[in-house]
């Protein structure tokens, strides 16, 4: 039987753990259905010999919950970066790595044929001509090694760029790098440099920070690929309700992508992208998509991107709802009162937070904010903040004035001591 490994094969299934498990669901072990107890036990134990005091657990009647807390204030690195540490490695991937960068120390290039006959000559290792191209060609392409063609004959050498030489060299590097690892996109790579200079983070710390975030950089780069090549892209997608469900594989789309908003109010990030079969904007959040792949080009990128700024005109948040290209824009009329002589404060965050819509005094006390949108559903989670202060709430639909109407008499049957005198 198979011992167990801190290292992993595919960072897609621990990026699910780590999320579902440790970050979004808190779950215990018996609520874990998608596959044996046994693979739970193996994922929390891997996750926790990575993150260590970042863990917590809290016992209930449901059994032990794991969870991630940590305060971004008070430390110096993201602890999930150490996931993209953990990947595995076969013994030929590892015996092949350290010969090849012994037989180049001496900073003298090399040809293929040459590297293939010493590592049989002088360690005894025998490898086929085809495998060590292919170590050769990923090193050049990660900027390790020097690949130089004089003639038809490429020769390899060990490039003489290091991190702890180039910090070194420059002043100033170091705390760059110092504070590019504190970064929400792309953090971890800041962090890998840093740790390959013989450098820690002393310096840099950010108090509100989506630690989160750097599990999406697993599928960033190919969506920005593709929308600076103005290529669509196939990905799978699974929403929070049915990935719990172990018989549930995911949607597939084929998608033009757009551009990468974030939530002010959640701090999620979502891929808006343009659906062909749908003839839709639709937006997906990141930490729900997988196995992203470039795809091929799309002759009207320009036109869907002209579109795709015309929409966000009628946007609120991230969801342009059920529209099509054709479709509707449904207005909302919020009336607000408010003490323009006490609460300026009040009309302050009103300028600020309507942002696509328009604020209107109607007389001393009263504003009118109205926004033409594509779901309006959005609108009204923001409004709910004004409870209180809302005179009327007119136009969107009927569903939405229902839900609204239904949460306000929730709300007065919760706190306002008719339906149970106990709650106050």
């Amino acid at each position: 039987m198979a011992g167990f490994s801190e290292l992993i094969k595919t960072f897609e299934k621990t990026r699910d753990y780590i999320r579902d498990f440790f970050i979004y669901g808190c779950k215990a072990r018996s609520e874990f259905t998608r596959r044996s107890s046994r693979t739970y036990d193996d994922e929390k134990r891997r996750v926790e010999s990575w993150l260590g005091d970042a863990v917590r657990y809290d016992d209930s009647v449901r059994g032990r919950q794991v969870s991630i807390s940590v305060d971004s204030g008070h430390i110096p690195e993201n602890p999930l970066y150490q996931a993209y540490d953990a990947r595995s490695f076969t013994d030929n991937d590892i015996r092949l790595h350290f010969l090849l960068l012994d037989l180049l120390a001496d900073g003298q290039p090399k040809d293929l044929r040459t590297l293939t006959d010493s590592l049989s000559s002088e360690y005894g290792a025998v490898f086929d001509e085809q495998t060590v191209r292919n170590k050769l060609r990923e090193y050049a392409a990660e900027g390790l090694l020097i690949a130089e063609k004089p003639g038809k004959t490429a020769y390899y050498r060990i490039s003489p760029d290091t991190a702890a030489g180039l910090t070194a060299q420059y002043a100033g590097l170091s705390d760059a790098l110092r504070f590019y690892s504190q970064d929400e996109e792309f953090g971890v790579i800041g962090a890998q440099i840093l740790r390959s200079a013989g450098c820690k983070n002393d310096v840099f710390f950010r108090k509100h920070r989506y630690l989160v975030h750097t599990l999406e950089d697993a599928v960033l780069p190919e969506i920005l690929n593709a929308a600076s090549e103005k290529r669509r892209v196939c990905f799978r997608t699974f929403s929070a309700k049915a990935h719990r469900d172990s018989e549930y594989d995911g949607t597939v789309f084929d998608a033009v992508p757009m551009q990468i908003l974030t939530s002010v109010q959640t701090g999620r990030r979502y891929l808006a992208a343009y659906i062909p079969e749908q003839k839709r904007f639709h937006s997906f959040r990141l930490d729900f998509i997988r196995n992203v792949k470039c795809g091929a080009p799309e002759p009207d990128y320009d036109r869907l991107a002209a579109a795709y700024q015309r929409c966000l005109a009628h946007v609120f948040g991230v969801s342009f709802g059920m529209r099509h290209d054709t479709g509707h824009v449904e207005p909302l009329r919020l009336t607000v009162q408010l003490n323009e002589h006490t609460e300026g404060y009040i009309l302050e965050r009103l300028q600020r937070e309507k942002r696509i819509g328009t604020l209107e005094k109607l007389s001393d006390g009263l504003y009118a904010l109205t926004f033409d949108v594509y779901d309006p559903h959005e609108v009204m989670h923001w409004a709910k903040t004004l409870i209180g202060r809302i005179v009327s709430v007119e136009g969107g639909n009927r569903q939405v004035r229902g839900r609204f109407c239904y949460d306000i008499r929730r709300m007065q049957e919760m706190y306002g001591g008719d339906a149970d005198d106990t709650v106050s």
